[in-house]
């Protein structure tokens, strides 16, 4: 059975605050090194980006690309498109990620979409429509598209918002609720979060990087099994199925959710970092500046929840990683972006591409390749032997392995 990496939400240099680095060649090359099987180009709509797709992009077949057929990476094309407009009286900010079938679908889309808004100013444009017109507008183009609400919880940009979205998925889709068959759960939450809540539990979750530099490729990602050959109509119907689709098995990556930086309620400029029940006894006002709190994932997930704890899925799982460069950024004591960090983990994907090494491979040949303290570190992290310090109001959490591992616990992930 072979086992896909996927990163399914991307964007491109032509997106704003992007590396100039992410174009097709860089993303294959970081995909190599981080071994990531499939990857999105993100953006399609940008007219200059998706000229390069059309060009430099070649068939392999049902919807998936290649840039270079001996790299072993597959392109899929898709996009993140902002709807921002106002539904009873209120303003609602939804952020999608849009997958067309194949380019063909995307040339419809993209036809229309220009009489729609402006789509050459930004790789993840801004549109003045509702999600529900939007996602009318794509399967009228190409009825086979996948539309997944993207990181459902994020305070200002997401379906569920605290600040900007709905309570359910039927107010924002109505009759097209059931056509949206997977949520994103984005860097804040993970998967246990939304099994708290029904509709949630009804789909499939997936999980991506949404990165916007090479570094950040792959920080969560998307896994499907399969025997079957890999295209976009197998992604399709697993997602369609569920998790016990007898086509294969799906399941993410993640996150350690407080990492993500709107886990906790807070006030960034304050330095105020409050679980919901620490904020819900103040009201939600900031105890420095007296002005109202973010309220952060874990306090939006609370409201909503129908269940105190998570209901798995049948078939449903997922599994937490810290990235390669954190893990050895801590061994170091030096900063993630410093030389010695980007010296040892050179060191390291130039024998294993970076998810074998922190998922596969198994004692002693993560002592052979990264050497034991950093080998102990990857089977902490399996363990989950880690301590916790949630993110709040746009602060990044902190994510760091305990050195205590137990024997019982020193085995590969597989």
């Amino acid at each position: 059975m072979k086992r896909y990496y996927l990163d399914l939400h991307i964007h491109s240099k032509y997106s704003r605050a992007v590396s100039s680095k992410m174009d097709l060649p860089g993303l294959e090359e970081s995909a190599k090194i981080k071994g990531i099987d499939v990857v999105e180009t993100g953006d399609f709509t940008h007219p200059e980006w998706f000229k390069q797709i059309k060009v430099n992009l070649k068939p392999a077949g049902n919807g998936i690309y290649y840039l270079n057929k001996d790299s072993g990476v597959l392109f899929m094309v898709t996009g993140e498109i902002s709807c921002i407009y106002s539904q009873n009286g209120k303003v609602y900010r939804i952020h999608l990620v849009v997958m067309p079938s194949n380019i063909e679908g995307v040339e419809k889309i993209n036809a229309t979409l220009g009489w729609m808004g402006n789509i050459k100013s930004d790789g993840r444009p801004i549109l003045g429509i509702s999600a529900k017109k939007l996602a009318k507008m794509i399967w009228g183009k190409d009825p086979k598209a996948l539309i997944i609400p993207a990181h459902v919880w994020t305070p200002w940009f997401s379906l569920y918002g605290s600040a900007s979205g709905f309570d359910t998925i039927k107010d924002c889709f109505d009759e097209l609720s059931d056509k949206i068959y997977a949520y994103e759960t984005g860097l804040s939450s993970d998967p246990e979060m939304n099994w708290r809540i029904k509709e949630a539990r009804e789909r499939v979750l997936v999980s991506n990087s949404d990165a916007h530099s090479p570094d950040k490729l792959g920080r969560e990602l998307t896994v499907i099994e399969t025997d079957q050959p890999f295209d976009f109509n197998l992604m399709s119907e697993i997602l369609e199925q569920g998790y016990q689709s007898p086509l294969g098995k799906i399941y993410t990556i993640e996150f350690y959710p407080e990492e993500g930086k709107y886990h906790n309620d807070g006030h960034g400029k304050c330095k105020v970092n409050l679980t919901p029940t620490e904020s819900k006894k103040i009201n939600n006002i900031c105890p420095v500046c007296k002005k109202p709190l973010t309220i952060g994932v874990l306090h939006r997930v609370d409201d909503l929840a129908d269940s105190d704890a998570p209901i798995t899925p049948k078939g449903a799982s997922f599994l937490y990683t810290i990235p390669l460069k954190e893990l050895i950024s801590h061994l170091e004591s030096v900063g993630v972006a410093s030389k010695r960090v980007q010296e040892r983990y050179d060191k390291v994907v130039a024998q294993v591409p970076e998810m074998k090494y922190l998922l596969e491979i198994d004692n002693p040949e993560l002592s052979r390749v990264g050497g034991e303290n950093l080998a102990q570190a990857v089977l902490a992290m399996r363990a989950g032997n880690v301590e916790r310090i949630a993110g709040y109001d746009g602060e990044f959490g902190i994510i760091k392995v305990k050195a205590d591992v137990k024997k019982e616990e020193q085995s590969s992930l597989f």
